[in-house]
């Protein structure tokens, strides 16, 4: 990776994907593994979306369940608007999608990213309890809910406000451009504060304290009596999500720093895996509450069995035995097949007449005179 670098600048890194790499196999492996998280991970956190809102329309919604959705949902922006762009930029080894894209690409997928982990973060204070869409009590709190999305929503957007401002478009000639993070010297001493305050906020604090509230929490719910099933499941299921977020997102934020912190920056190789499980980490929600919620797991099969039941019915067709000739011989043998009983009977009452004065049932003539 040879690129010209002035000396005014304290601070040069790519931006949206590494660029200028040499290794053609990584061109090609780097893209086919982003495309196949994007597809399988979109599909998974749709279905998750899917499977929350017809709890909600059910009546089975939760505080929980609300926070969850809305961080499938913030997967799935990550998966369709920020792979797709690392993976063009792996393939081209170029930045072609211009200015603004170029801008704004790492300040948004690290706006998802830092809402993803608050979200799971103010999950801590969520209510597990199942309470009906139209609850207005204090088990379920709209308003409260609503509030602190959209605290963590302006938080996460403010915080990498530095990134966009340093990101330009470098034009190499008509060929090819790069999209670079170029710090000048004046903002040196700034950015390191920013560089050491933005990592240790938005991602080390929230996890340890998501972390250790939730193993505290686990451990109280399975030592309360009575039934502490339930509770203790959906604390397991969000220890399990947020133990994920944190390990997957780990290789990323520590290149983040080191690259940015550093002497020496951190192998290529290093790099491109931290982004692709940031990738993978947002793929593996899906696969992560099918395994051990149990109310994603029924609606799971609620959905299948929706699905194939809306497909039109086979009726068994039955076949009727067949002889060489014509249909007229086919339904002659038909009629000529009876039930033994049957023909039994009317072998017995076939061609019998009754005279007028005769009665065909004499015992009850017997009992009326008597």
């Amino acid at each position: 990776m040879n690129v010209e670098r002035s000396k005014n600048l304290s601070f040069f890194d790519f931006v949206g994907g590494i660029q200028l790499l040499q290794d053609e196999g990584s061109k090609t492996a780097v893209p086919v593994i982003l495309i196949g998280l994007c597809v399988s991970g979109a599909v998974g956190n749709l279905l998750v979306l899917l499977i929350f809102l017809r709890d909600f329309r059910s009546g089975r919604g939760s505080e929980v369940k609300a926070l969850l959705c809305c961080v499938a949902s913030t997967d799935l922006v990550i998966l369709v608007l920020c792979a797709p762009v690392r993976a063009v930029t792996y393939y081209k080894q170029s930045w072609t999608l211009g200015g603004f894209v170029c801008s704004t690409t790492d300040w948004f997928q690290h706006s998802c990213v830092v809402a993803k982990t608050l979200m799971l973060a103010t999950s801590t204070r969520a209510k597990h309890n199942l309470v009906s869409s139209t609850a207005k009590g204090p088990l379920f709190s709209r308003a409260w809910i609503h509030g602190a999305l959209a605290f963590i929503w302006v938080v996460s957007m403010m915080f990498p406000v530095p990134l966009m401002l340093f990101a330009s478009l470098q034009l190499r000639g008509e060929e090819s451009d790069l999209c670079v993070s170029e710090t000048p010297v004046c903002a040196a001493d700034f950015m390191n504060l920013f560089y050491k305050i933005y990592p240790t906020a938005t991602f080390a604090l929230p996890v340890v304290f998501t972390l250790a509230y939730h193993i505290k929490t686990l451990h109280r719910a399975v030592n309360r009596v009575p039934s502490p099933q339930q509770h203790s499941k959906v604390t397991l299921v969000l220890l399990c999500v947020s133990g994920a977020n944190a390990f997957m997102l780990l290789p990323e934020w520590s290149t983040f720093t080191w690259i940015r912190l550093g002497y020496n920056k951190p192998p290529v190789g290093l790099v491109i895996f931290g982004q692709v499980l940031l990738y993978g980490c947002s793929a593996a929600l899906p696969g992560i509450l099918m395994a051990m919620y149990d109310d994603v797991r029924q609606g799971l099969v609620n959905i299948w069995f929706a699905v194939t039941c809306r497909a039109p019915k086979r009726v068994p067709a039955v076949r009727c035995p067949t002889r060489e000739g014509n249909g007229a011989e086919v339904v002659a043998n038909s009629q000529e097949k009876t039930i033994p009983d049957v023909e039994h009977f009317w072998t017995g009452r076939r061609n019998t007449h009754v005279e007028e004065d005769q009665d065909p049932v004499p015992w009850e003539r017997e009992e009326k005179m008597l």
